[in-house]
């Protein structure tokens, strides 16, 4: 027998397993510090599950379970729902979901950023998702309905809700191109909205940094949003400016609220730019103010100092319209790139030296494999060149298709949003495991421990977050957001996404340097009811469900 202590009681448990077969309910948890979700305090209980649903909370006396999960010293919450994350195309060529189930996420929504992979022309397959060949994928749907079959074919690890991605739908309009939308232009995209929701989608996202979304007229986003608003749909944004216009940007998302009544989620709310730091404070404070004035705004943030994206966005409106050959000539013409040069060295050089926070994490070819982890600085000094003719010649020489990681924000003001009630927990990273050609590039480590470092970190190491407030924010918080009505809670009637961690444990070991790294403590994670995670190790289970909207 083993003894422990709990409080002042003292308890005997028999020494089993961690997980045995037994008897009624088809999986009973334990003995846990149940974590509800709610944000209300830890309690101890066991919990019963028949089929995919939590049908007891409390004392199951007896081991009534055909599966019974001891789960004495454990913590038992939700699974995490991210609310922000890029697994659109990926979750096909990682189905098991390694990078998400590892760290105890069970749901993921995709389409962020205005990027979504349906509604696809057949027309783009060949001359415009260059990561699905990359990851060895050939589209085989042109819309919600047939993406969604093609999930359910292959089965999934986790469960899967769409937005679907403005810049995907404006393309399919008319292109990469620096103009408002004709009236039937308009309604075509506003088809395909209705088309798509229709199908389960549960909103629309806009990209307002990337093209075809930096082209984009309010008035033509508020069209959009509206037909969304109407079927209780989300709108999520990356804003139009993370750095200098950053206020400017959080007042033209916060208007659309206004305007249409949507839900209007904030996408990886920072201040990018050494200079910009000073603005946290103030975002934060738009939206409290329009909390205020009755507009349902949320933010959601990851649990990092550096943000990873393209390296093209650091080029101006101008340059992308047309697309990446349009890019070339314009990199190739003599007075354009002279323009482009200067125009990035004033972006980059707002803040001295943001040059050195610039560090390439992904590239095409095998040729500038060696700028992987170096910072532009530092592949200047190898190319001989200055830091921003470095950055062209990549550009150029990668077609566009290089990443990087900025090692942008404030410690201090991650804290900051992190522990704002109106702000919760979204990676920004997608499904991989870092297996196979995916080892190469050096993915920033969010997409294998954001949960896990919220957990460790913040909560247990800088106490910056109380536990039962973290979990909120990573389970209850994105579902009601979603509309997400049986997810996020633990309570009788849920759906059984849980997961059991060692709070004293639980940690993040995905490094920049070292991305591709699993978390620790992480111990038992449910979906739908069946074990994925077991003991910390894949079942090789995929129970993961379309979730779509109603």
């Amino acid at each position: 027998m083993k003894r422990c202590c709990l409080g002042a009681i003292i308890v005997s448990i028999p020494k089993r397993p961690a997980v045995y077969a037994s008897g009624a309910f088809d999986k009973v948890i334990k003995n846990a510090t149940i974590i509800d979700g709610t944000g209300r305090a830890p309690r101890r209980g066991d919990v019963g599950i028949t089929g995919d649903t939590i049908t007891a909370i409390g004392d199951i006396s007896g081991e009534q379970g055909k599966t019974v999960i001891q789960a004495s010293g454990l913590h038992l919450c939700p699974g995490f729902i991210d609310i922000h994350t890029h697994s659109d195309g990926r979750i096909l060529a990682c189905p098991t979901a390694d990078s998400r189930v590892f760290q105890g996420v069970t749901t993921e929504v995709t389409g962020n950023c205005g990027s979504s992979v349906v509604p696809l022309k057949r027309a783009d397959i060949k001359n415009d998702l260059g990561e699905f060949r990359e990851l060895g994928i050939r589209p085989d749907w042109t819309d919600v309905a047939s993406y969604f079959s093609k999930l359910e074919q292959i089965r999934i690890s986790v469960n899967h809700a769409l937005l679907l991605g403005q810049g995907r739908l404006r393309k399919n309009a008319i292109g990469l191109v620096d103009r408002k939308l004709t009236a039937d232009e308009l309604k075509n995209v506003l088809r395909a909205v209705e088309e798509g929701m229709d199908c389960g989608a549960f909103g629309v996202s806009t990209g307002l940094e990337y093209a075809p979304g930096i082209y984009t007229p309010a008035e033509e986003i508020a069209s959009m949003v509206r037909l969304v608003a109407r079927r209780d749909g989300l709108y999520a944004t990356h804003l139009r400016n993370e750095g200098s216009g950053l206020l400017e940007a959080i007042n033209e998302a916060v208007n659309v609220g206004r305007e249409t009544g949507v839900r209007v989620q904030i996408s990886h709310l920072k201040a990018a730019g050494r200079s910009n730091w000073n603005k946290q404070t103030a975002a934060l404070g738009l939206l409290e103010k329009a909390r205020r004035l009755g507009i349902d705004v949320s933010a959601d943030a990851y649990p990092y100092t550096a943000y990873s994206t393209s390296l093209s966005i650091l080029l101006k409106a101008w340059v992308r319209e047309g697309g990446t050959k349009a890019i070339l000539r314009r990199l190739r013409n003599r007075d354009a790139r002279r323009r482009i040069r200067r125009e990035v060295s004033e972006r980059v050089g707002e803040s001295p030296g943001d040059f050195d926070l610039i560090v390439i994490n992904s590239t095409k070819s095998e040729r500038n494999r060696t700028t992987i982890g170096k910072n532009l600085f530092e592949i200047g000094e190898m190319w001989k060149v200055e830091p921003v003719d470095a950055l062209l010649r990549l550009l150029e020489e990668e077609a566009t298709l290089v990443d990087f990681v900025g090692h942008g924000m404030a410690p201090g003001n991650v804290e900051m949003v992190l522990s704002h009630p109106l702000v919760m927990i979204g990676s920004d990273g997608s499904s991989m495991s870092g297996q196979g050609k995916a080892a190469e590039a050096r993915p920033h480590p969010r997409s294998y421990g954001t949960f896990p470092r919220v957990l460790g970190h913040y909560v247990r190491e800088r106490r910056l977050l109380g536990l039962s407030s973290a979990v909120k924010k990573m389970t209850s918080m994105p579902a009601k957001q979603l509309g997400l009505a049986d997810r996020g809670r633990v309570a009788r009637g849920m759906k059984a996404d849980l997961v059991i961690f060692d709070g004293a444990e639980v940690r993040d070991t995905a490094t920049f340097e070292q991305p591709h790294q699993y978390p620790q403590g992480i111990k038992h994670v449910l979906v739908n009811g069946i074990l994925v995670v077991e003991n910390g190790k894949h079942t090789g289970a995929r129970p993961g469900m379309i979730l779509r909207k109603t």
